[in-house]
């Protein structure tokens, strides 16, 4: 009973986590809407309060390994935990836009520390043949917050003040998990007697060889330096390479942008309503959901190296996909930006005639909250594509830069007082609807890559990144990997539109194709499989190998 008890409440701890994960990336996008009308925020103002996340998140990585390392992985949560509810609550209660700004960095901060904390802890409490499958759990939880977000988005699209409850309503999931992490046991890594009270109900996770090796490895913790990830020790050079390569090629295949275009896409295969807001964001969250849940179910009987193989496979097929069609049939790009001010414009959907602004809302609740694709381009897609972007993440994290970065590049308000010029279609008509097989293909291929991401390098990135390292030094090595990823993300997102300008559409998708097929080659030489082995036995067998 004990040992099923603590299985629960790590599983719930790592869905927590990971909710409140991507409900804090993807709330933004409805907010901001809001936010840009209530705090008349000019562009900049914009790219400062998205980007206030992601530095919050990367000085956490920067100094979050130290406190999980020192401190423990248990108090590290929830400590952030606790920042956490203070950062929601100066978001909830913000009057200025400096407040706004405060808020949303102490947010980025917290779930940074969280998410390196969450899946460490998860990692070492459980048994070798369930690790897979609850640090995976993470990753689920992440898709499942954005997709919470995106429907909280919607209903509080037309409130007086609902970015106020947007905010406000990620102190729920905080304060479970803040519960849920109370009822476990510390850190068994720093245990030193096996036959302490927490041990006892952990052992029994373990099958018998498990608990014979571990009795016989006396848990004496090895001290490690930071330095000490750089040096031939323990082969730790080789560990450090492994960490490095998966998060920087997470995000080299293109992660952070290749959902910019989903609106788009969606757009010329027919979806001309308000319907596609919807279907671009909602609909490609759905699978991504479904995958993760694919890749968590396989994770412990395929193996991390397979998932992310194929995954890398399937991912490069599909970006080169998309860049050879996209050579015939070209998308046209907007890249302005431009403040919530305009009280003259008026718009034009598909399924409205246009309409003064006094008269009704601009823009239907639907459209506004999921960044709807309108029938124009320009301001209107960039908002879409905002949102679009923030699935392509994890941790992960992976998603998040992309996803707020875009909007720093050309989010326009469309709230209930402000409405979107028409700028005639985006496509140049004509030439699009000549190439309806390649559209699909196109659409086809998105959803191919989106599936991958979460069946590869969404989940397996971290779960092996919790397991490569010794114990001594998980959490300095975790987060010196996770600001790498921050970084990269940050730097893909900012120079894309530049080196689409330069090299062209096409040639960009290409280039990830390219370094997709890199990846593969990389982690069929460098990434071992750790499916089935305790981290005792991963140590053992990077110590070996030289």
């Amino acid at each position: 009973g004990r040992a099923l008890l603590v299985l629960l409440l790590s599983a719930t701890v790592s869905l927590l986590g990971g909710l409140i994960f991507g409900y804090e990336l993807g709330i933004i996008s409805g907010a901001l809407l809001q936010l840009q009308i209530d705090f008349h925020l000019s562009c900049f103002k914009q790219e400062v309060l998205v980007s206030a996340l992601l530095i919050g998140a990367f000085l956490a990585s920067l100094v979050g390994g130290i406190l999980i390392d020192r401190h423990g992985r248990r108090k590290a949560i929830l400590v952030s935990n606790l920042v956490l509810l203070v950062g929601s609550l100066i978001l909830t209660l913000a009057r200025s836009f400096i407040g706004l700004v405060i808020g949303r960095m102490t947010v980025g901060f917290a779930i940074s520390v969280s998410s390196m904390a969450c899946c460490i802890y998860v990692s070492e409490m459980v048994a070798a043949h369930q690790r897979g499958l609850l640090v995976s759990l993470y990753e689920a939880g992440i898709t499942v917050g954005i997709l919470l977000s995106y429907a909280l988005n919607y209903i509080f699209a037309d409130v007086d003040d609902g970015w106020r409850y947007m905010f406000g309503l990620a102190i729920a999931p905080t304060a479970m998990q803040f519960l849920s992490i109370l009822f476990l046991p510390v850190n068994p890594v720093k245990l030193s007697s096996w036959d302490s009270d927490c041990q006892k109900g952990l052992i029994q996770l373990q099958d018998t060889e498990d608990r014979a090796a571990a009795k016989q490895e006396p848990s004496k913790e090895k001290h490690y330096s930071f330095l000490d990830l750089f040096r031939s020790r323990d082969n730790m050079r080789r560990r450090t390479l492994v960490g490095l390569g998966l998060v920087l090629f997470q995000q080299f295949t293109g992660q952070p942008n290749v959902l910019g275009y989903a609106s788009k896409i969606f757009h010329s295969v027919g979806f001309q309503s308000n319907s596609s807001a919807i279907l671009a964001s909602v609909g490609l969250g759905a699978i991504k959901v479904v995958a993760t849940l694919i890749a968590m179910a396989f994770a412990d009987k395929a193996g991390r190296r397979v998932l992310l193989m194929a995954g890398c496979v399937v991912m490069a097929i599909s970006v080169t996909t998309v860049g050879l069609t996209s050579r015939i049939a070209p998308l046209a790009m907007a890249r302005d930006c431009k403040a919530a001010t305009d009280p003259n414009t008026s718009h034009s959907l598909t399924q409205h005639p246009p309409t003064p602004v006094s008269s009704q809302p601009a823009v239907s609740p639907i459209a506004r909250a999921l960044g709807a694709v309108k029938s124009q381009a320009g301001p209107g897609f960039a908002a879409a594509r905002s949102l679009t972007k923030v699935f392509a993440s994890t941790q992960s994290r992976e998603v998040v830069p992309g996803s707020s970065l875009t909007q720093k590049r050309g989010l326009v308000g469309q709230s209930k007082k402000e409405t979107v010029e028409s700028t005639g279609p985006p496509f140049g008509g004509a030439p699009w609807a000549e190439h309806m097989v390649l559209n699909w293909i196109t659409l086809l291929s998105m959803m191919a890559f989106v599936s991958a991401f979460s069946i590869g390098f969404g989940p397996m990135t971290w779960l092996v990144l919790s397991e490569i390292y010794p114990a001594g030094i998980r959490g300095r090595a975790f987060a010196f990997c996770n600001s790498f990823n921050w970084a990269a993300n940050l730097l893909i997102s900012l120079s894309f539109l530049d080196l689409i300008d330069a090299i062209g559409f096409s040639w960009m998708f290409l280039l990830y194709g390219l370094m997709g097929v890199m990846a593969v080659i990389f982690i069929y030489l460098f990434v071992p499989e750790t499916k089935g082995q305790s981290l005792e036995e991963i140590d053992q067998q990077f110590c070996r190998k030289r």
